[in-house]
């Protein structure tokens, strides 16, 4: 990746952290978006922490989407900018009113030293709780501050009280013969009552409004109230990944009241209750939630059909993405006809949905039922794992989704010789809009994948095929490589390992399991495979398509 004149000069001042405070003060605001770039690639979390405390503007975005092979931000640089976060806010010139973490973690697991989704949104939560808790402390320090200055005030009115009477005192034991003294001295003396009564209702004026700031400083910490807790000076934006574990701490984060106020863009949440789901929700505002991504929790029917109309609130929901959830839909189970049409009729309160994901729900013979409700044609439409039917190809291939999707995947579903005519149809349909399709695992052999090819070819916008474990020959993988050089906007190809690169003792057809854990040959093999393909790269010129058989690496969302 090329870098600019700015990004590299930026790159050598961050280099050196000795030398900021030289430097810092002298930066333009302009380049401290180039800086921070250069801090954050650099991994050097100091440069990080006093450039986010010192940030110029009103917004910052820390985040989204990156190039292929760009890293996501060390976590160090990460923690380092929650913290400078924290200390800005007792900065009246600080001007960040707006940080916007969305699409800043990566999955829990992932190379490098990233943050994780689930342990950026504890980081997110325990900021907010010391933000508040900060905030409530400054309030603190002041209103000690405010009560000694008034103490003060009262001892010195205290003194000149006393002073005024001792003098009172004294002249009253003077010479009585001096009558206009004496008669001065009463008018001294008429005087400093009359000065007594104004510092006893000054007194009584200072001790009511010290009371009045003490009431609503208790007020402030035990209620929530006061005047730090009610105005936001931040509005953090962010994707939340929510567990069992750290359930209680994004509750309390969205409860919180004070000077960061946490907003969800993304909200995903695993291995918890439909009810605790339920509270998540009411927490949020229905403005800003774009999606919501619901894994490993056992729903069941009734959970789902519990869920659907508590996403209607969220006018800006376009993604919904179910997986793993426990859903089986049998022809012997009571009242599936009935939960159908509650689910039915549950989705087509999503008004604004573009993406449904529907992933190992067990739902054969029912994708007419549910996508037929929904008020807007699909863009993405993941359906891996559904054991699919004829009937549900055949419906999907004439839908009002057909001529919109973009992003298509049917992985794990079989594909035999009933299915073919009604993929085919379904690919001439979505030839001008699909531009990533995955149809891994379905049991595509050498005679299914020949009849496709001329409908894959025909896909002008597609940028990204999977085919991988499909039992194909190393021939028919030589035909799909001819076929997608000749497609002019195909970035990315993964293919299968071919039946020739495995030990023997496969079935006959194998499948997509078998495939995925059976032994390789040697690695001359494989190597034999990838140089064939690569050559017929090199014969067409086309080098700026990729093929990978890497399985497990493979994200389709690098490709441009």
């Amino acid at each position: 990746m090329a870098h600019s004149l700015v990004s590299l000069c930026a790159r050598e001042v961050v280099s050196d952290h000795s030398s900021s405070p030289f430097w810092l003060r002298w930066v333009p605001s302009e380049l401290y978006g180039p800086l921070l770039e250069a801090a954050f690639s650099s991994c050097k979390p100091l440069a990080v922490g006093e450039l986010v405390q010192r940030w110029p503007e009103r917004a910052l975005r820390v985040g989204g989407r990156r190039e292929h092979g760009q890293a996501a931000p060390n976590r160090l640089c990460i923690q380092a900018l929650l913290l400078a976060i924290v200390k800005g806010l007792s900065d009246q010139r600080y001007a960040l009113q707006v940080l916007d973490l969305c699409g800043l973690q990566r999955d829990e697991g992932s190379m490098g030293d990233a943050m994780g989704g689930w342990s950026l949104t504890v980081a997110l939560c325990t900021m907010v709780v010391q933000a508040r808790a900060g905030a409530q402390r400054l309030q603190r320090r002041e209103a000690e501050r405010e009560r000694k200055r008034f103490s003060a005030l009262e001892r010195e009115r205290d003194v000149k009280r006393e002073r005024g009477q001792w003098r009172m005192g004294k002249e009253a034991s003077g010479d009585e013969s001096n009558t206009d003294n004496n008669d001065l001295g009463g008018g001294d003396r008429g005087s400093t009552r009359s000065n007594g009564l104004r510092g006893e209702d000054d007194l009584t004026q200072g001790v009511r409004r010290r009371m009045e700031i003490e009431r609503k400083r208790e007020s402030g910490v035990t209620s929530g109230g006061g005047d730090v807790n009610s105005d936001v000076l931040i509005h953090v934006r962010a994707d939340l990944f929510v567990n069992a574990r750290s359930l209680d701490r994004v509750r309390m984060a969205l409860r919180t009241l004070g000077p960061l106020k946490l907003q969800c863009r993304y909200l995903r949440v695993e291995e918890i209750s439909v009810s605790s789901i339920r509270t998540l929700l009411d927490l949020l505002p229905h403005q800003g939630l774009v999606g919501i991504d619901v894994r490993y929790s056992s729903l069941g029917v009734s959970g789902l059909a519990e869920l659907l109309p508590l996403l209607s609130a969220f006018p800006s929901l376009d993604s919904l993405r179910l997986r793993y959830c426990n859903l089986d839909f049998r022809r012997d189970h009571p009242g599936q006809g009935e939960t159908l049409r509650h689910l039915s009729l549950g989705l087509a309160k999503l008004q604004g949905l573009r993406r449904l994901s529907l992933a190992t729900l067990r739902l054969p013979g029912q994708l007419r039922v549910l996508l037929s409700s929904l008020p807007q044609p699909l863009q993405i439409l993941e359906l891996p794992y559904m054991s699919l039917k004829p009937a549900d190809l055949a419906y999907l291939s004439c839908s009002h989704h057909a001529s919109t999707l973009q992003q298509l995947d049917l992985s794990e579903n079989c594909l035999d010789e009933n299915t073919l005519p009604s993929i085919r149809r379904l690919l001439s349909q979505t030839s001008s809009s699909l531009q990533h399709l995955s149809l891994s695992g379905c049991g595509l052999t050498d005679g299914l994948s020949g009849l496709l090819l001329p409908s894959l070819g025909g896909c002008r916008a597609l940028k990204s095929l999977a085919l991988a474990l499909n039992p194909l020959s190393r021939a028919c993988l030589i035909d799909l490589v001819k076929m997608a050089v000749r497609m002019p906007s195909l970035r990315h190809l993964l293919y299968p390992n071919p039946l020739e690169d495995y030990q023997p003792g496969l079935d006959d057809p194998p499948s997509s399991a078998q495939l995925l854990d059976w032994p390789l040959e040697e690695v001359r093999d494989i190597n034999t495979t990838s140089s064939q393909l690569n050559r017929v790269l090199v014969d067409s010129g086309r080098s700026d398509l990729c093929l990978t058989c890497d399985y497990f690496n493979y994200d389709k969302d690098f490709v441009d």
